[in-house]
């Protein structure tokens, strides 16, 4: 797969507007400001192609992205509180309507933010995704943030609070260094595989 190819197609704010899913989609889920965009532009390998925000909550669309046929889905960044009410129902349709319509999806990418534990947000969306028997991993991001000793405790840490997920693929993942991208794009490539997409 050449990620370097890799298009911007469009963005969606409303579950009506979703196109037919007709290939394989990776999506891309967490929390606002855990480095969606910063993951998706070091897979590209470019720098501005996702768009970078450092206001939380600023991706409030779906965005989507064409690489060799496949689907990269930028998802609105959730647990982030500063918004309206309106807002907030308009987002809560479309995440969930986009897991929930029938869609193509080989994989998603769960980003958690390595230096914390988890929120009841990402212990949620978790959750959701093994009741939906959807194919996931956990990318822990911003690792290169962690000195030596507390990245190892996080570690350790983190694995024991994602017991629950029950062995999923946990990557350590900087945007900074470009620790576990080879990685990730690996379960990328064995899950588009898995559905007749490479």
């Amino acid at each position: 797969m050449n990620y370097n190819k890799a298009e911007f197609e469009r963005a969606y704010g409303l579950l009506s507007q979703l196109p037919e899913s007709n290939a394989p989609e990776i999506a891309f889920a967490g929390r606002s400001n855990v480095g969606k965009s910063s993951l998706l532009n070091k897979l590209f390998n470019r720098k501005q192609l996702a768009r970078v925000s450092s206001v939380p909550g600023k991706t409030v669309t779906i965005n989507f992205y064409n690489v060799d046929d496949v689907k990269f889905v930028d998802l609105p960044g959730y647990g982030y509180a500063k918004i309206s009410k309106q807002e907030l129902n308009r987002f809560s349709d479309l995440m969930e309507g986009y897991f929930k319509t029938d869609r193509n999806i080989a994989l998603v990418v769960q980003l958690i933010d390595m230096r914390h534990p988890l929120t009841k947000d990402d212990e949620g969306m978790i959750t959701f995704m093994k009741e939906m028997d959807i194919p996931f991993i956990i990318v822990m991001t911003k690792a290169d943030k962690l000195k030596k000793k507390a990245y190892e405790e996080r570690l350790n840490l983190s694995k024991q609070e994602l017991a629950f997920a029950g062995g999923v693929p946990v990557v350590p993942f900087s945007a900074v260094t470009g620790q576990g991208i080879n990685g990730i794009k690996n379960y990328i490539e064995n899950a588009i595989s898995d559905v007749g997409g490479l």
